[in-house]
């Protein structure tokens, strides 16, 4: 097996960053020896950082053959393009959420994918490296609750960037929740449904918020999420599993708590970076030796697609103030073995 990834990264913004600073300094089995950014100039200065190649053609950084698997974290719409780039080549890819933008486009990627016969991509859904959610999937696969009856969700964020829009609270914030609920009950959704509620006046831009997110899965279980995207007082995830026999919740950060005259007290997260960093950490790492032991475990193109369809469906949802029925294709085969995260 061999001891060194070579990872090319395409896309050299906030989370791109984050991600190669990760592969040098926390995964020792990596070595980013390319980068490659819409913004040339950008390149240029992580590439000088690290000791990397620039490249401002990202599909000749894929093709390159001192790039032995591509970690992509370039604008959301140009995904599928590049995903679609290495499964041409039949190299390894790693691509934050969301995969695609179409279903289409998650659909074109399994044809591709499957045509090597393994798996080649791994979606960046880092909530199932996260300790708190590992701890309570193993809590309820071992059945420590009895059968679920149903999920209740909170994705509180205080800001988002310039040009957010409506949808993103589905597409880039819930999506969190559509994969990690699907991965923590072991189901598929039968349907979905967007609630309107009462408009936060802390909201600084022009898009609903907050939002109320139902699902529900082909075993009848109900989710709920609340989804602020602007506005909140921390950062706060929250997800508790309501069973026959009882309930898991999600456990906060690990923050010193404070006894004094004036109460007690903890602190609360801030940002994203923080509150999963270690989640993060452990993501690309497991991602680095399953590539190099050739056999990826991680989020498949198949959960890529799932969160997709769904988060299709409750746009629509939310368009129509009607429930959606979530209307997938057959599970190929190559996503059927038992995956560990």
């Amino acid at each position: 097996m061999k001891k060194t990834l070579n990872v090319g990264v395409v896309g050299c913004g906030a989370i791109g960053k984050e991600h190669i600073k990760r592969l040098t300094e926390v995964v020792p089995e990596t070595k980013v020896t390319a980068v490659s950014d819409y913004f040339e100039d950008v390149a240029k200065e992580i590439a000088k950082e690290y000791g990397a190649k620039a490249y401002t053609d990202s599909f000749e950084l894929i093709n390159s053959n001192d790039v032995d698997a591509v970690v992509i974290t370039s604008t959301d719409d140009t995904h599928a393009q590049f995903v679609m780039e290495c499964l041409k080549v039949g190299k390894y890819v790693f691509c934050e959420k969301p995969l695609a933008l179409t279903q289409q486009e998650c659909e074109d990627m399994m044809k591709a994918e499957q045509k090597w016969g393994k798996r080649l991509v791994q979606v960046g859904f880092m909530r199932r490296f996260d300790k708190g959610y590992r701890e309570m999937k193993k809590a309820f696969d071992q059945g420590e609750i009895g059968e679920a009856l149903m999920v209740h969700c909170a994705h509180r964020v205080m800001s988002e960037a310039p040009g957010f829009q409506t949808d993103y609270a589905i597409t880039r914030v819930a999506i969190h929740e559509i994969d990690i609920c699907r991965w923590l009950l072991n189901q598929e959704y039968e349907e979905v449904q967007v609630l309107k509620v009462k408009q936060s006046r802390r909201t600084m831009g022009d898009w609903l918020n907050p939002q109320l997110v139902m699902l529900t899965t082909k075993d009848g279980q109900r989710i709920d999420v609340e989804v602020q995207s602007d506005g909140a007082y921390a950062y706060d995830i929250q997800c508790q599993i309501v069973g026959e026999d009882g309930t898991l919740n999600l456990p906060d950060p690990a923050f010193v708590t404070k006894r004094s005259t004036r109460g007690f007290a903890h602190n609360l997260e801030k940002s994203w970076i923080y509150r999963f960093i270690e989640a993060y950490d452990i993501e690309l790492k497991e991602w680095a030796l399953a590539v190099l032991d050739e056999k990826l475990t991680g989020p498949s193109t198949w959960d890529g697609y799932a969160a997709c369809v769904a988060a299709d469906a409750l746009i629509k949802s939310r368009q129509t103030g009607q429930p959606e029925k979530v209307n997938m294709i057959e599970k190929p085969d190559i996503y059927n073995d038992r995956e560990e995260n």
